[in-house]
């Protein structure tokens, strides 16, 4: 089983960073400086999603998650779902602990934009896989 933001998504990304880009040249300094940052942040946001795909994936041998320092296993660890409510937006993260007594663990925090998927499914479908 294989998790990660749609491919859709980095390529708007990466067009929305060049329209930006494109229309920072039209501004003055400070405008270029603001608009630019906000190109180069819609860039790097798509290269990321791009890049990092699968971002979870689940098989017999454990869980490994993708990052840009190269790919994490991380066996099979602990997999609870985190809600949080602020400002009244309320927001899901998948949390994923390798902690075991006497071990120094990883924990790992996914989102709805990591995965393209509920991070309660996602938690279901783990959880069902090493039953």
């Amino acid at each position: 089983m294989e998790w990660s933001a749609p491919r859709a998504q980095g390529v708007l990304l990466w067009v929305g960073g060049l329209l930006l880009g494109g229309a920072a040249l039209l501004l003055d300094p400070a405008g270029r400086v603001l608009v630019g940052a906000a190109a180069l942040l819609l860039a790097a946001l798509g290269t990321r999603d791009l890049l990092l795909r699968p971002r979870l994936s689940a098989g017999p041998a454990g869980v490994a998650v993708r990052t840009l320092g190269g790919t994490e296993r991380l066996g099979r660890p602990d997999v609870r779902v985190r809600e949080t409510r602020r400002w009244g937006v309320r927001s899901r993260l998948l949390e994923l602990d390798t902690a075991r007594p006497g071990h120094d663990g990883r924990l790992v925090l996914l989102g709805r934009r990591d995965l393209g998927a509920d991070p309660a499914d996602v938690a279901r479908a783990l959880h069902d896989l090493y039953r």
